[in-house]
């Protein structure tokens, strides 16, 4: 794991007086990335001198082959600690239902409220009703990557380093003030799920630091640069597809970018092939082959030519080439470049192409 290089934007102030009250917490967020962070808040509530009063998370969903109704990661963590839990459709105040939904909330009396990858749109009327407000643990250096999807869209732009910040929310798009932030570098062969892994925990960590001592971290709170943002959309399927036009450099972080879902893939004449994994590209290796053009199948690699790399814009410039490691043919499992170069399913001169349809 790479080391984490925290980057406090406060220092602490340590002569402040504690209070013996426990500070009233409300917890929102739905997927693994969330429970990480609330599993660390229930660890550390003697500690942090809180109590998680209630657990917000989105309703219950029907998944896999049978569409059984699945309760969220970070429900499970809730019910697992006997902390109430709340699913709410909504919050807004023009349905009955979202009426409810802010009644409730206020009568668990928070004092705080930490979201994290939540998933609902929380109203001006919501952000006000915890007495220091909410708290949002995002997983981007902000103003870098605002959105759905930041830990995606680092890899896919190429991103040397990411991380995670504590925010004070308000009414925007992940506009608040930022209370603290930490930096991770992004490996090479980071895909978005080992990415998505450790910037869980660095959430953890952060929030903990944070809850130490929220009144400074309040107070010297920095504004974002708003010039400096970006919009990580909500990822689609169809991005999956490979544009082998590409150079090899963006096709491979695309491939680590989108692991695991929704995945990449391409089209071996009419049949679908899942691309799972391929190796960093050092260097450029020319090709005047097509793209999509298989150049050759190796037992360590499949050599596949690609677009011009990413540092040539001539018209004549070679073409760069892709060292994919792992595929899957439909309705087959996963094999490696070894398996397939022992197989008979891919040849030297086939070629990778677009959607059929």
């Amino acid at each position: 794991m790479t080391a984490a290089d925290n980057t406090l934007i406060n220092d602490a102030n340590t002569d402040l007086p504690l209070s013996t009250a426990k500070r009233r917490v409300v917890f929102a967020g739905t997927p693994e990335f969330a429970a990480t962070s609330l599993q660390a808040l229930i660890a550390q509530q003697e500690a942090l001198n809180i109590e998680v009063v209630a657990v917000y998370t989105q309703p219950d969903r029907k998944t896999g082959r049978g569409q059984k109704l699945s309760a969220s990661a970070v429900k499970q963590v809730a019910v697992a600690n006997n902390i109430p839990v709340e699913q709410p459709a909504t919050f807004k105040k023009s349905s009955v239902e979202g009426l409810a939904a802010r009644e409730t909330l206020r009568s668990y009396q928070p004092e705080v409220m930490i979201v994290a990858a939540y998933g609902l749109i929380l109203p001006i009327g919501v952000l006000k009703t915890p007495t220091m407000g909410c708290l949002n643990i995002h997983a981007s250096l902000l103003p870098r990557w605002r959105g759905a999807a930041p830990i995606h869209r680092a890899l896919l732009a190429g991103d040397k380093e990411t991380g995670i910040t504590i925010m004070q929310m308000d009414r925007g798009l992940d506009t608040g003030d930022m209370l603290y932030k930490t930096s991770t570098d992004i490996a090479n062969d980071d895909s978005a799920a080992s990415l998505h892994d450790r910037l869980a925990e660095l959430g953890a960590q952060s929030i903990i630091t944070v809850m130490q001592d929220l009144e400074s971290y309040q107070a010297k709170a920095i504004e974002q640069d708003d010039t400096q943002a970006n919009y990580a959309e909500k990822l689609v399927k169809s991005e999956g597809e490979i544009d082998w036009t590409q150079s090899a450099a963006t096709i491979e972080r695309q491939i680590r970018g989108l692991n695991p879902w929704p995945g990449t893939y391409t089209f071996l004449q009419d049949q679908r092939v899942k691309i799972l994994a391929s190796l960093p590209v050092n260097e450029t290796q020319p090709t005047t082959k097509a793209s999509g053009t298989i150049i050759s199948v190796g037992r360590k690699a499949i050599l596949v030519a690609c677009g011009k790399a990413d540092n040539e814009s001539a018209a004549q410039a070679p073409a760069s080439t892709l060292r994919v490691t792992q595929l899957q043919f439909a309705g087959s499992k996963p094999v490696s470049a070894e398996q397939v170069c022992h197989g008979n399913q891919l040849d030297d001169g086939d070629r990778f192409t677009s959607n059929p349809d």
